[in-house]
């Protein structure tokens, strides 16, 4: 039991250093930093994308918008973060 766990607290991290990095990638390509036109570029922002715009969608409907700042991606760390301390609060008290 202890080990689905800690598959799913390493689950959650993961995902949420994907949301961290679409986030820095988005801002560099936005600041001209980075360039699309770059294959490995794309095909990583493109990967980070597609991986955290469901989730992100379903935020920004609930979330009203501040101009150019999204957000959305700050709730949906908190969103997980949170997660992550019920399930071991609640389904795992005494494993941890």
């Amino acid at each position: 039991m202890k080990s689905i766990f800690i598959l799913l607290d390493s689950l959650i991290t993961i995902y949420l250093w994907i949301i961290i990095i679409n986030a820095v990638l988005s801002w560099l390509v936005a600041f001209n930093i980075l360039n699309t036109q770059n294959r490995f570029v794309f095909s990583i922002l493109d990967a980070t994308y597609k991986m955290t715009d469901p989730a992100l969608n379903k935020i920004r409907r609930f979330i009203p918008t501040f101009g150019s700042i999204d957000i959305s991606p700050v709730v949906l760390i908190l969103i997980l973060m949170f997660l992550r301390n019920i399930i071991f609060e609640i389904f795992a008290p005494g494993l941890f």
